[in-house]
């Protein structure tokens, strides 16, 4: 029996969606990673198992390497979008994830593209390290918005450095866990730019909760203020850090709905 299949992104960081009573809780590793695959699946940089509530709707992460995720921000927005395609008179929903209940606003509504302001979790564990990575001593800002990040603050913001820090950090023995990383320049006060290695992924366009990471860290270091524009490859978010939490804004975009024909599903 096929899987109903829905493709969303926000900034360019894409998710799948199918239903979570069409598939087996053991077998979801493996589909995430053959759905995800960009070559003989459908493409995605996570596969995202969804269940309606009844004032939003439940959701469990998997990333593209098969690695079971606690949340994603721009993950959180594409389903809220799913939901309120289905549900249009919703203007507020709670979608309900591993780290917590995520409560949205709609903000705007065009075309495909539907706008959100999520409150997403307090940081916690804030504090600077040294690591050494990749032959190198490097100082880095550890936090948690749900799901680990490592911001790497200072110094290129470039695809080489991403690329030989990341993939290191990312995999670093002091993250048992696994962590996402982000390379962070704070261009003004109110401007910071990103780049993004995603833990079960590698580098992705855009991050929700990296942008709230990278934020965070660079109001608490890097001289930004608590509001402000994050820049990554796939365009700029909102951030603000407040004391309820960290409210992300920004779009998701529905690109596309069917049928996955490559796997039986088997509840």
């Amino acid at each position: 029996m096929p899987l109903d299949l829905v493709k969303a992104h926000a900034y360019g960081n894409d998710f799948l969606f199918v239903p979570a009573g069409q598939t087996a809780d053991g077998g979801r590793p493996a589909l995430a990673r053959r759905l995800c695959d960009r070559h003989t699946g459908v493409g995605g940089d996570g596969l995202v198992f969804h269940a309606p509530t009844g004032t939003g709707a439940r959701m469990t992460l998997y990333n593209a390497d098969g690695g079971r995720a606690e949340v994603s921000g721009n993950a959180v927005r594409c389903l809220a979008a799913i939901v309120v395609r289905e549900r249009p008179s919703l203007q507020r929903l709670v979608i309900e994830t591993d780290a917590g209940s995520i409560p949205l606003t709609r903000v705007a509504s065009a075309g495909r593209r539907t706008t959100f302001d999520a409150l997403m979790r307090p940081p916690a564990g804030l504090r600077k390290r040294r690591l050494e990575a990749a032959g190198e001593q490097v100082e880095v800002v550890e936090l948690s918005v749900g799901n680990p990040q490592c911001i790497v603050l200072g110094g290129a913001v470039d695809e080489a450095r991403l690329r030989r820090l990341g993939s290191a950090l990312a995999t670093h023995p002091a993250f048992p866990e696994g962590t996402n990383v982000e390379l962070v320049e704070v261009e003004s006060p109110s401007r910071v730019r990103i780049l993004i290695w995603e833990r079960g992924v590698g580098p992705t366009a855009a991050s929700g909760t990296g942008a709230c990471a990278s934020a965070v860290a660079a109001a608490a270091y890097g001289g930004a203020s608590r509001d402000v524009e994050v820049v990554s490859p796939g365009g700029a978010q909102h951030v603000r850090w407040t004391d309820e939490g960290i409210h992300l804004t920004g779009w998701a975009d529905i690109v596309m709905t069917g049928h996955w024909l490559g796997q039986e599903s088997a509840p």
